[in-house]
């Protein structure tokens, strides 16, 4: 029998030698790590949405002491 030969698009990676260290892994790059973080627009870029009344924050982040 004979082995097919080697395919020059495929570089042949030697086993190393028990005890010795292995070859460099490729380290992940930051993307992969965190992802897309960015938003693909910027709030300036994008329709204002106006609040319901300009009291409403006010109302919702009232004190409990303030009563009401």
């Amino acid at each position: 029998m004979t082995t097919p030969p080697a395919d020059p698009a495929q570089p042949e990676q030697a086993q190393p030698e028990p005890g010795q260290p292995g070859p460099a892994k490729r380290r992940p790059t930051l993307d992969e790590i965190f992802g897309d973080v960015l938003p693909d627009t910027t709030t300036d870029e994008r329709d204002p949405t106006p609040p319901a009344t300009t009291d409403d924050w006010y109302h919702q982040n009232r004190p409990p002491h303030h009563g009401g």
